[in-house]
């Protein structure tokens, strides 16, 4: 009897379904974001912090990073555990890109907290 060695994450559907919800996001929020611009009176700092202040724009866009952030840590995260084979580096790899990551979604919304405020 052979048995069967079963490796791997076992991700697959969860994370597949997540990369296209999060894809799906992205474009809808990038169609609202360019008829927003595109129907601003002139492209001013003051128009950008009114686009903004209502609050609306500011959290769609906070999701959008978010989204963007998360999308981006399946598909490098894939890659590291296709293609890095040695577990220390890789480990090393996934700590620094969710570091990067999380400082990013922070560093997007004090921008956005402190455009919109």
């Amino acid at each position: 009897m052979v048995k069967r060695i079963v490796v791997g994450a076992h991700y697959g559907v969860k994370d597949w379904i997540a990369q296209r919800a999060t894809a799906l996001y992205m474009a809808i929020y990038t169609v609202i974001f360019a008829i927003a611009v595109l129907c601003m009176p002139e492209f001013s700092h003051a128009a950008w912090r009114e686009l903004f202040s209502g609050g609306f724009m500011a959290f769609t866009t906070f999701l959008f990073f978010l989204a963007l952030f998360y999308h981006a840590w399946i598909g490098v995260r894939d890659i590291f555990m296709d293609y890095i084979k040695p577990t220390g580096l890789r480990l090393a790899l996934h700590l620094i890109v969710a570091f990067l990551l999380v400082g990013y979604a922070g560093w997007a919304a004090q921008i956005l907290w402190r455009l919109s405020a």
